[in-house]
């Protein structure tokens, strides 16, 4: 036994406390049994999870991996690390449900080499709050030490979500057709994607002076209400619970991630077809008219890095709208498929 404690003693010098694991591990076991679902067979402790699938005449799994991105860098430098799990499980979960989908379990991968382990706990347990919302059971995942490979403060956060939808409920954007009208729904923020831009205009995680990183950070512009950093922090909405009974209206969902307006939507807009937007029909969160004035940056990239206060775009026939609007009022009309002329795929007008 004293051979044993003097070995883990010395993989605690060298970067990785084998003891400090097993009480991270015994501590996020109670927040997956929070998340739990009937169908979860075996979650944490076991090499593998296990979760039945029942209850379906024709099912098709769903699957989707993402991660934080670099919003990871403003989250380390504001001392934030609850947040940043309820982004990553929400961007999983809308990932999926473009497809009609029904999440159904999520895996996460935490790598660090000095995070604490109130800090990896405080990450978990954003994940379980949100997986929670969703209805979806967090069954397993990995927290891993990396020592010399992630530098201090450095981590990664990478999710894997699985779901479920009947074989005819997909929505694959395949009935869209001319004439058909754009919804949108309103973002939370940035939600996961822009944050190395921003942070290049801002000078936020990019290894210049903490003290003067972190000044930046807590900031207060007026347009915004709060610090330039809470306002960088709000987490990535889910929009799963709100949409689910919209479902049968639609023809089409597009999450708008990395790559925007611009190259979101074309992904489900069949060839030949085009979306127009109406850009007077929303406005764009003051957010984002800050980075666009601090950072010089022109109309197009914006619309094309940022999701600019669209976070989902639906796709719906004309006739559906008002039963649509009747069942979630928030949404907006932003638009119409048009035939493609030319070669964008998305017109701003």
């Amino acid at each position: 036994m004293d051979e044993t404690r003097e070995r883990q003693s010395a993989y605690a010098q060298a970067g990785v406390d084998i003891d400090a694991g097993q009480r991270l591990a015994s501590r996020i076991k109670e927040l997956v049994r929070s998340t739990s679902r009937p169908e979860v067979l075996a979650g944490v402790g076991p090499f593998a999870s296990l979760f039945r699938l029942a209850g379906y005449r024709d099912p098709v799994l769903v699957s989707s991996a993402d991660g934080v991105g670099t919003k990871l860098n403003v989250a380390a430098a504001m001392g934030r690390y609850d947040t940043i799990g309820v982004d990553l499980v929400n961007h999983c979960v809308n990932d999926i449900f473009t497809t009609g989908a029904e999440p159904l379990f999520f895996l996460d991968y935490l790598a660090s080499s000095d995070l604490t382990e109130e800090q990896k706990l405080a990450t978990v347990s954003g994940m379980a709050a949100a997986c929670r919302d969703a209805g979806c059971a967090l069954i397993g995942g990995e927290t891993a030490d990396m020592p010399d490979l992630y530098g201090p403060g450095a981590f990664d956060l990478v999710g894997f979500i699985v779901g479920v939808v009947e074989r005819d409920q997909i929505i694959d954007g395949s009935r869209i057709a001319a004439g058909d009208v754009l919804l949108g729904l309103a973002s939370s923020g940035l939600h996961t994607n822009g944050y190395s831009l921003v942070r290049r205009i801002f000078n936020i995680g990019r290894g210049g002076d903490p003290e003067a990183e972190r000044a930046a950070l807590y900031r207060t512009y007026p347009d915004l209400g709060v610090t330039l950093g809470e306002a960088l922090l709000v987490p990535h909405r889910c929009y799963y619970r709100e949409v689910k009974p919209l479902l049968a209206h639609l023809k089409g969902i597009a999450h708008i991630t990395g790559g925007g307006l611009i190259d979101n939507v074309p992904r489900i807009i069949p060839d030949g077809l085009a979306a127009r937007f109406d850009q007077k029909s929303w406005r764009a969160p003051p957010l984002f008219t800050l980075i666009q004035r601090q950072g010089n940056v022109g109309e197009e990239e914006m619309y094309r890095v940022f999701n600019m206060g669209l976070g989902l775009v639906l796709v719906c026939d004309p006739a559906a709208v008002d039963a649509v609007k009747s069942l979630l009022p928030e949404v907006m009309v932003v638009g119409q498929v048009v035939p493609q002329a030319g070669q964008d795929r998305v017109i701003l007008a």
